[in-house]
């Protein structure tokens, strides 16, 4: 029998950590060469991981919720005509029954982990440190076990170690709080003395929940009762990718700051002092935009196939593109060059509940409108299922965001890093409007476009914004501008 080990792949270009979002296996289950074992988190999309080998698995060495480094093992697989025979092994071996191991495996169970230690988060493996933790005492029933005591024979069904585990108080004063190491860091984290922290896991085991509850008593130490008992449940806030639970009378709550939203974070500050930001605005009459939609809806060519109006818009960006070739292009830092792009990547920003992202729609150039209606319609429903690969939010040329979908009037968006331009899209609203001479209600919406100034000046940034809007005034020019 041999233990293979699967390490966190780098899964996208330029990542170096991902959190694990959801393991579908366990120990002792049977998996298969690119069977999908987790999906983690990257800074980018969600992904799902198969693993390369046969084998039953052994351990899973970091808990959901976990931010692990690029690398770093994560599940290691029993593999071997054997392989099967043990299976259930790691059942044993469970923290719950690290929790209640007897005589040495007792005290070395609880043992500190060493700093050069990899961190095991499911309790296998036997730690290797000197530093021996006072023993408990007893539970009620259960007779006291010391280090010179003779150490009755371990149980052997896993109900009766849960049983146990179970009836074990928090630990004394003075000893080291048990916890997981992403307990630990989201503790260092927030600030929080994790000593002084009441556990409420089992075998006295601190929680994320003991954490937050500990956290919230630090802002409003009055809201909280210092009872060694859970804290009642908590509200719980929707943040995208982030579940906090919140005190609901705390005047502040710390959101961790992660994955998608941690790099949107640090790409939009990158780009905003980066990249000379000029936006331009025009508002324009989109009413026979509107009825075109109408129309091509009703069109049983187009039958399945979702027809709105940002379909017509990035129709329109890419035919002012086409009439503006040079708007469509990047800076090179390191050469100080501008590099043309002779094909078009096209943007859409999308809000997920990790956050922001900004997939792109390949060769976006060279698509129809059928084309491009479906390849809108993947991208979108990939974004909302949290699905997008790396791939798909790299080498971008040029974005589109429709902040009209909540009801904003436009904005000054910030581009896009290694982009040109960015075109946000308001709502489309009736609005009085003069139309041949006479005041009528028409469907009006603004554009503003953010674009970068190293690369397009104010003519050109014009001119392309102008275009724009000229194709979705009089939509006809899809196609004799095409």
């Amino acid at each position: 029998m041999t233990i293979r080990e699967f390490k966190m792949p780098d899964v996208g270009e330029g990542l170096t950590e991902a959190e694990i979002l959801k393991w579908y296996v366990q120990p002792g289950d049977t998996v298969t060469d690119g069977q999908v074992v987790c999906e983690v988190e990257t800074a980018k999309a969600a992904v799902e991981l198969p693993i390369p080998f046969d084998g039953v698995v052994h351990a899973l060495l970091f808990e959901e919720g976990t931010t692990v480094d690029v690398g770093q093992v994560i599940i290691s697989v029993r593999t071997g005509a054997d392989a099967g025979a043990d299976g259930a092994a790691p059942v044993a071996e469970a923290p719950v029954a690290a929790a209640v191991a007897t005589g040495s495996e007792a005290a070395a169970a609880a043992e500190p982990e060493p700093a050069a230690r990899q961190p095991v988060l499911v309790g296998y493996g036997v730690s290797t440190a000197s530093t021996k933790r006072r023993p408990r005492k007893a539970a009620e029933g259960v007779p006291a076990r010391n280090g010179t005591a003779p150490a009755p024979a371990a149980p052997a069904a896993a109900p009766a170690v849960v049983a146990v585990a179970v009836a074990v108080p928090a630990q004394p004063t003075g000893e080291r709080p048990l916890a997981k190491p992403p307990v630990r860091k989201l503790a260092k984290d927030l600030g929080i003395d994790l000593a002084a922290v009441v556990p409420t896991g089992q075998g006295g085991v601190v929680t994320r929940e003991d954490v937050h509850a500990a956290a919230a008593a630090a802002i409003t130490p009055q809201a909280v009762a210092p009872a060694p008992v859970a804290a009642p449940a908590a509200q719980a806030v929707a943040a995208p990718a982030v579940a906090v639970a919140v005190d609901p009378s705390a005047r502040e709550t710390r959101i961790p700051v992660k994955g998608v939203r941690k790099v949107t974070a640090q790409a939009m500050v990158g780009s905003a002092f980066t990249a000379p930001h000029v936006t331009e605005f025009i508002t324009l009459d989109v009413t026979r935009t509107m009825k075109l939609v109408t129309e091509l809806k009703a069109d049983p060519d187009l039958a399945g196939l979702r027809i709105n109006p940002l379909l017509l818009i990035a129709k329109a960006v890419l035919v002012a593109i086409r009439r503006n070739p040079d708007v469509n292009a990047s800076w090179d830092e390191a050469a100080q060059e501008i590099v043309l792009k002779h094909y078009v990547n096209l943007g859409i920003a999308a809000a997920t509940p990790r956050g922001l992202i900004v997939p792109n729609i390949k060769d976006a150039h060279a698509k129809t409108l059928p084309e491009l209606s479906e390849a809108l319609s993947s991208l979108v429903a990939t974004a909302r299922d949290g699905k997008t690969s790396p791939g798909d939010m790299q080498q971008g040329t040029i974005t589109i965001t429709n902040v009209g979908v909540f009801g904003v009037d436009t904005g000054t968006p910030i581009i896009n890093p290694g982009e040109s331009a960015i075109l946000a899209v308001g709502a489309i609203k009736l609005q009085p409007w003069v139309h041949k001479g006479k005041v009528k209600a028409r469907q009006v919406t603004t554009l503003a476009l953010s674009f970068d100034h190293r690369l397009i000046d104010g003519e050109l940034g014009s001119r392309f914004l102008a275009d724009i809007a000229a194709v979705l005034e009089h939509p006809r020019r899809l196609i004799t501008w095409s």
